[in-house]
């Protein structure tokens, strides 16, 4: 059942209060991606458990398998039964029509990624269709979030080592930054400082000093894409220096799949999976508690 613009509104209200406490205590949100329910349990159990505030995020790939609508009612459903403070965020949104439909069924950040579709997109179009995502999210008090250019990688398992040198040239600056946040007055920034989507068989390393520059040069919130298969150290270091929001994904994949194999092969009588998935979202769970422990926003919670 749709939320009415009143409940969407007193939403969006809190999870800016949310992306406020941050900047103010010093801690940031854990963003997690789910593609199954069994995900999303095991969001809302280290939500719980830890008493952190989450975002559910998901892609487009994400709402084309489990439903844009159906997430907004998941997420609603398991936030009253845990008790649990619980935003969705519409993760690197193609079309600023995506981003409409979402912010129309309530969703409280949105993420508007144009060079997601088109690598090649200009400044130009891609702060315009940014401008439009912002205004119309007025209507609803959505927070919305953006960058400048494409950002590297794919929210999978690699084989290969990361080219930094490569992921260099595509790193933010302050002076990007704060021209891009002037021109299309975004909430929230989507840093690149060797952050990169995807787990790798190399630790990531990110680059604080450049953080520490871009934070002075801009108000708005910091977000953090590609957390997975990074140093946790760094996760505590950016959160002091003023990140609110941290993607995490791939991590959270690995540990299901891992698990899931595992069960499957210890249980090759048990054809009700159901009874088998606990373990399952048990693991992925155990990687979320530990994200939320580096990102300091257990018990940061308020509902």
């Amino acid at each position: 059942m749709g939320l009415s613009i009143r409940e969407i509104r007193d939403n969006t209200t809190r999870a800016r209060h949310l992306m406020q406490r941050s900047r103010a205590q010093h801690f940031a949100v854990g963003a997690f991606n789910i593609d199954n329910q069994e995900t999303l349990i095991a969001i809302a159990l280290a939500a719980q458990k830890t008493n952190a505030p989450v975002l559910v995020e998901v892609s487009q790939g994400e709402i084309d398998a489990m439903g844009l609508d159906n997430v907004r009612d998941l997420v609603d459903n398991y936030k009253s039964q845990y008790g649990i403070e619980m935003y969705i965020n519409l993760d690197h949104s193609p079309t600023v029509d995506d981003c409409k439909r979402a912010i129309d069924a309530g969703y409280e950040f949105i993420h508007i990624d144009i060079s997601q579709a088109n690598h090649e997109a200009s400044e130009a179009e891609i702060i315009a269709k940014t401008r439009e995502v912002v205004h119309y999210a007025s209507f609803t008090g959505a927070l919305v979030e953006s960058e400048p250019h494409y950002f590297g990688g794919s929210s999978n398992v690699h084989e290969e080592a990361i080219d930094y040198e490569a992921i260099k040239k595509t790193f933010s600056t302050p002076e990007g930054a704060k021209s891009f946040v002037e021109a299309t007055g975004i909430d929230t920034f989507a840093a690149a400082i060797g952050n990169l989507h995807g787990k790798y068989p190399v630790p990531k390393e990110l680059d604080l000093e450049l953080l520490s520059r871009i934070r002075e040069s801009i108000g708005c919130q910091i977000s953090l894409h590609g957390g997975s298969g990074t140093p946790l150290h760094f996760f505590e270091d950016a959160a002091r220096i003023g990140v609110s929001k941290i993607n995490i994904n791939s991590d959270m994949r690995f540990a299901f799949r891992k698990t899931l194999e595992k069960v499957l092969a210890e249980h090759p009588e048990e054809y009700a999976v159901v009874k088998l998935m606990p373990e399952v979202y048990g693991a992925v769970q155990a990687v979320i508690e530990e994200k939320i422990a580096a990102f300091g926003s257990g018990d940061k919670a308020v509902r």
